[in-house]
C-alpha cells in the first residue's frame, strides 16, 4: 500500500468533498519552503543560487501555517533549502499537525541527530530523507563525501525513536536500471524505511548540473527495466500504481501542477515547484491568474522532458479515485 490506511481514507474524503463542491482545481499537497538556505550544494538543486539576502531569510511560523491552512490542502511537504536550519521548524510542524495536516519534513539528514529531540512521533508525520543512490552515487550528488553514511545513521536513529521514515530519490541519465534496483532494494530490504518516493530528474533552471536530466523516452526505458521481474510489487513505493505505470510508459497523463503547488518566501510560485513564471500572494490568485492549459509536455518547451511527480502524480491520483478498478488496485498493491 502506498500510504497508511488512515491517510488514504482522509485523502479519499477530501477528494470526494472537492467533487461534491464542484471544484475542478484544488491543492492535494503543498510544497512549503520556509527558507532557501542549505548546508549542502547538491548538483541538481539551485535553491542556494538565490541572492544572499534571500538565503538569510526565514519564514515566520504564522505565515507558513497560514498559507497552508488558507489553501485547504490536506498534506504538506516541508522542503527548502534544508528545513532543519529554520530555528522554528519544529513549531511550524507542530502547528500543522495540530490542524490535522499530514506533514512530511524533507531533509538531507545531516542535522537530524542534532534536532530530532525537538520532535515527537505522530501518526501524521514522517521524515522524508533525500537519498540519491548508494554511497558513492549519493555523495557525488550532494557534492560531499560522508553524507550517505550520515543519512543512513540518522534514519536508523529516527526509526529507533519510533518515527515514520520515508525517502526521496531522484534519478538522472547517469543512472542505470541496476542503480535503481540497488538503491530501492537497500532502502526497502535493509534500511526498511516505511515508504520510498522516486522521481526522474528535471532540468531545474538554476541547478549547477544542466547536463544529466532524463528525457521522457529515457525515463520510460529506465523504469520499465527497473520495475521488471516483479520487483515493483515488493517495493514500498509512495506512489499510486497509475503514476508508476506512467513512469513505465504504460499510460500518459496531462500535467496538473495546480494540485501540488509551491509556497516559499517569495509567495505562491507560478506554475510549479520546478519552474518560475512569477509569484502571487494567495493560492486562489495562483489558480485564477495562471494559464494552466499552456503548461505540460507538448505545450511549453520547458516542460518537454518533465515526468516529475509534482506535475503527474496528482493526475494519477485523480484518475485512481475516479475508477473503482484503480481504487481497488491501489488499495491492494502496486
Amino acid at each position: 500500500m502506498s500510504m497508511p490506511l488512515h491517510q488514504s481514507i482522509a485523502i479519499g474524503k477530501y477528494l470526494l468533498t472537492q467533487k461534491l463542491k464542484g471544484k475542478k482545481k484544488f491543492p492535494l499537497l503543498i510544497e512549503l519552503e520556509p527558507l532557501f538556505a542549505c548546508n549542502l550544494k547538491c548538483a541538481g538543486c539551485g535553491k542556494i543560487q538565490e541572492p544572499a539576502h534571500m538565503l538569510k531569510q526565514r519564514m515566520p511560523v504564522e505565515q507558513a501555517v497560514g498559507a497552508v491552512v488558507d489553501s485547504g490542502a490536506p498534506m504538506v511537504s516541508i522542503a527548502g533549502g534544508e528545513p532543519l536550519m529554520h530555528p522554528q521548524i519544529d513549531e511550524i510542524t507542530r502547528q500543522l499537525l495540530d490542524k490535522g495536516k499530514f506533514v512530511f519534513l524533507c531533509t538531507n539528514a545531516v542535522l537530524l541527530p542534532k534536532h530530532i529531540h525537538k520532535f515527537k512521533p505522530h501518526k501524521n508525520f514522517a521524515w522524508m530523507v533525500h537519498i540519491d543512490g548508494l554511497e558513492e552515487r549519493h555523495d557525488q550528488s550532494v557534492s560531499k563525501q560522508g553524507v550517505f553514511q550520515q543519512a543512513v545513521e540518522a534514519i536508523k536513529l529516527a526509526q529507533s525513536l519510533g518515527f515514520r521514515v520515508m525517502t526521496n530519490t531522484t534519478f538522472f541519465d547517469t543512472d542505470s536500471p541496476q542503480d535503481v534496483i540497488d538503491v530501492l532494494d537497500y532502502l526497502n530490504d535493509e534500511l526498511k524505511v516505511d515508504n520510498m518516493q522516486i522521481s526522474p530528474g528535471f532540468a531545474y533552471e538554476k541547478a549547477p548540473d544542466q547536463e544529466h536530466w532524463l528525457g521522457p523516452e529515457q525515463t520510460k526505458e529506465l523504469f520499465k527495466k527497473a520495475f521488471g521481474d516483479g520487483r515493483r510489487k515488493k517495493w514500498r513505493l509512495n506512489h499510486s500504481p497509475l503514476f508508476l505505470d506512467f513512469l513505465e510508459g504504460k499510460v500518459d497523463f496531462d500535467c496538473t501542477a495546480w494540485a501540488i503547488p509551491s509556497y516559499s518566501l517569495k509567495g505562491w510560485q507560478k506554475p510549479c515547484y520546478l519552474m518560475s513564471d512569477g509569484y502571487v500572494e494567495t493560492y486562489d490568485e495562483l489558480i485564477e491568474t495562471t494559464d494552466w492549459d499552456s503548461y505540460g509536455r507538448g505545450k511549453d518547451p520547458r516542460c518537454a522532458n518533465c515526468m516529475a511527480h509534482c506535475g503527474y502524480e496528482p493526475t494519477a491520483v485523480l484518475a485512481t479515485m475516479g475508477s473503482l478498478k484503480e481504487s481497488i488496485r491501489a488499495a491492494v498493491s502496486v
